[in-house]
Parts: structure tokens; sequence; C-alpha cells
């Protein structure tokens, strides 16, 4: 069972999270008000994903995924927010969130993207996928800035692997989508990730996007 901690400033909204991921037959074995009690319980229970809320009093999710990141906690973040900005979406990613959800979602769509994450996955809201693609697309290369990645610096079966990667899918749902071995989409994953520069899988799918890789 993925074993969750969920942190939300708002005990009736995180008390209904709870209720509603154990019903999912999620395991919650934590629960915290802001960014400083979410790191005790983190380091306390070691779970499998923390569920993060991004606007609380005193310290904040973005405080928080960064505390995380310094302690080289390599637990995956799964924001939980009813704020649908583009900067906060992109401060959020840098910051190490792997996943980025709205509020608005189904307890299944909830507990999948629990899952993903715990799998390795990431998994961003599609909705706000496409805004934010359609967005780089259309602004205008900055003076200077980086010349985007080649495509046919990546193969087809990367690209395939790339694409699966940003629709949030865990390597072994790629193995299965793809009808391929778990050790060659990890190595598919890695080759990626060297191919882009990136640091991890989200950053991958982010530089994907700003460089046109999934149009």
């Amino acid at each position: 069972m993925t074993r969750v901690v969920v942190v939300d400033d708002q005990t009736l909204v995180r008390q209904g999270i709870v209720t509603l991921l154990e019903l999912a037959g999620v395991e919650v074995v934590g629960q915290a008000d802001d960014g400083a009690a979410a790191l005790d319980v983190i380091e306390q229970q070691e779970p499998d994903v923390v569920l993060l809320d991004l606007r609380m009093p005193r310290h904040d999710g973005i405080w928080t995924l960064e505390r995380l990141r310094e302690r080289a906690c390599a637990v995956p973040a799964l924001i939980l927010t009813t704020f649908d900005d583009d900067t906060l979406v992109l401060d959020a990613l840098r910051a190490g969130a792997r996943g980025y959800l709205l509020k608005d979602v189904t307890v299944e769509q909830l507990a999948r993207a629990v899952r993903t994450l715990a799998d390795g996955g990431t998994l961003i809201a599609p909705s706000i996928t496409d805004r934010l693609l359609r967005a780089i697309q259309d602004a205008p290369a900055p003076v200077g800035a980086e010349s985007p990645v080649a495509i046919q610096e990546l193969t087809g079966r990367e690209l395939e692997v790339l694409r699966l990667m940003a629709e949030g899918y865990s390597n072994r749902e790629i193995a299965a989508a793809l009808n391929l071995a778990d050790g060659t989409v990890k190595n598919h994953v890695s080759t990626i990730l060297l191919k882009l520069a990136a640091r991890d899988r989200t950053n991958a799918v982010l530089r994907a996007l700003r460089d046109g890789l999934l149009r």
C-alpha cells in the first residue's frame, strides 16, 4: 500500500483529503499544517509520497520543496492546490515537485497520481501542461538564449518514451504501453535525461516542452 503524508493548513480540507485517500486504498501515515511540521513528519514516517499544498502560512509549499531538496530527501512531492497559475506551477517544478494537480480532481485521479509518483513517474494536470506548451510555443526566444535541442538527437523510440513521461507514466507503465522490458525503459529514460541535460524526469519534460519536442 502506498504511504502518504498530507500537508495542508486547512484542517477540514486536510481531513477530507485523508478520508478520501484512505477510501481509495492509500495509507496516510502523517499530516501537517505547514512546511516546518511537514519536514518533521516526513523524516519520521519516510512516506512514499508527500501531498503538498502551496499556499500556507509561515512556511509554504515552495519553502518545503526547497528544504527537502537541501536535505537530499528523495520523497516525491505532489502539489495539490487551488492555484492555477503558470508562475506557481513553474516555481514548484523548479523547486523539485514531481506532480501538480488542482483540487477539482476526482478521488480516482488523485489516487492514481499518488501511485504514479510512488512508482517513479511524474504527473501534471493535462490542462496545465497544454497551457504551458502553448505559452512556450508562442513566446519568442530571448536574445542570446541557448539553441533548443534538435529533435533528431532523440531517436523515435526515445520520443515515444518522452511523450509518455510527459503524460505521467511510470517506467513500468511505459514498458507495458510500448511492450518493452523495464530495464530497456530505464535505459531510454537515462539516455533522454543525458541528451536533454536534465537532472530528473520533470526537468526533462519541461525542457522538451520548451524546445518543441512534444508537439
